[in-house]
């Protein structure tokens, strides 16, 4: 077909964009092209919380049916105006623990549309930004809870847990703000300064484990699949230097184009259905028009 490869300047950057028909999400028909569409028009407030961040992409080429793979390396090719860096891997569970990794860094609309160009869906990263002294540990700028749900639990239990949590994090003198993870879950995030990786962790499961102290029956802590049967596990874990977390604004690749979106305390209070904090693209576009960023306080550190 001629319209395979569209060349487009963004922001004076040239791009081929390539099959902007194919869908994508064919429950609901999202084509390629509108998920482009989703980037370029959330960029403004969702750049400002990745830039700097190392970058992993979940890709799906023949949409969210189809196969599907994380990138963590940056593809050699790659127009010689997107930023990488370099990291040495720290994780037990590389293949190669030690080896360095050529992050894809995405601080400008350019690369963002590049990267979506790709099928990459879904943006993964960190708690922690660059720069970063060559094999110092990150130092991140944010803690995150990331509150999963064991069926029959769903986002409700996710909202009173996180209702329960976040007195005890502003007493600890956090400010939480809470989004959806666009599937099934919430997540909390604080501002932090001062804290390694590992402090922020043993932080982070101090709260999840008080908690789960507190409410037995609705809280778990541990990663044990056996144990979180109607129940939300508090992951604490994503804090781990190495671990990444669902971008605010990013596409998740489900059944919709489901986004995860910033709510307010008031929109937590009140949730009492899943379909409560349930929010695809189009969704997400129309409370940024409507609310600005709920998430901008987070960048103000």
């Amino acid at each position: 077909m001629a319209q395979d490869k569209i060349p487009v300047q963004v922001n004076g950057r040239e791009l081929t964009l390539t099959n902007l028909a194919k869908v994508l999400y064919p429950e609901d028909g999202f084509t390629k092209g509108e998920v482009l569409d989703y980037y370029q028009r959330v960029s403004a407030v969702l750049l400002p919380h990745i830039a700097g961040r190392p970058m992993t992409i979940k890709r799906y080429p023949e949409g969210v049916d189809g196969q599907s793979f994380f990138q963590k390396h940056a593809t050699p090719h790659r127009p010689d105006w997107v930023r990488t860096e370099d990291v040495k891997s720290h994780s037990s569970r590389a293949r190669d623990p030690g080896a360095t990794i050529t992050y894809l860094v995405i601080d400008d609309l350019p690369t963002l549309i590049w990267a979506a160009n790709l099928a990459a869906l879904e943006l993964h990263v960190p708690m922690w930004r660059f720069p970063r002294s060559a094999g110092a540990e990150p130092v991140p700028d944010l803690m995150v809870f990331d509150l999963d749900p064991g069926a029959p639990a769903t986002v409700v239990e996710c909202c009173r847990v996180a209702e329960a949590l976040r007195p005890r994090l502003e007493a600890a003198g956090l400010a939480p703000l809470a989004k959806t993870s666009g599937g099934k879950g919430l997540q909390l995030y604080a501002p932090i300064s001062g804290l390694t990786a590992e402090q922020a962790s043993e932080q982070a499961l101090s709260f999840a484990q008080g908690l789960e102290a507190e409410h037995p029956g609705l809280v778990v802590s541990r990663m044990t699949r056996t144990l979180r049967e109607g129940k939300v596990l508090i992951d604490w874990s994503q804090n781990n230097g190495s671990k990444t977390t669902i971008a605010p604004y990013s596409l998740r690749a489900r059944t919709h184009p489901t986004v995860s979106t910033p709510v307010t305390w008031d929109e937590v209070a009140a949730c009492r259905e899943p379909g409560d904090l349930f929010f695809t693209a189009a969704d997400a576009l129309a409370r940024i028009a409507q609310r600005g960023d709920l998430f901008s306080p987070l960048l103000t550190g």
